[in-house]
């Protein structure tokens, strides 16, 4: 595991974190993307994905997948 240290700075009333280069590779974001943090037993995570939205997306899906034919009728 490598550790790195990040900078607080002050972004109007809040505070934010500068993320290294390298740390916004590796999570596949840039500037202006949303993440995600999220409280585990380990301490603070930060993601780009979203375990609300994945849930919401799932039932989405499943109710896509379980009532085709009336959606089908619904879009004509």
């Amino acid at each position: 595991m490598t550790t790195k240290t990040v900078k607080l700075t002050k972004v109007g009333n809040s505070t934010g974190v500068i993320l290294p280069r390298e740390v916004l590779e590796k999570l596949r974001v840039e500037r202006g993307d949303v993440l995600s943090v999220v409280e585990t037993p380990d301490g603070i995570e930060l993601t780009p994905y979203d375990p609300d939205f994945a849930d919401q997306m799932e039932v989405a899906e499943r109710v896509m997948r379980e009532d085709r034919d009336v959606l089908r009728l619904l879009s004509e």
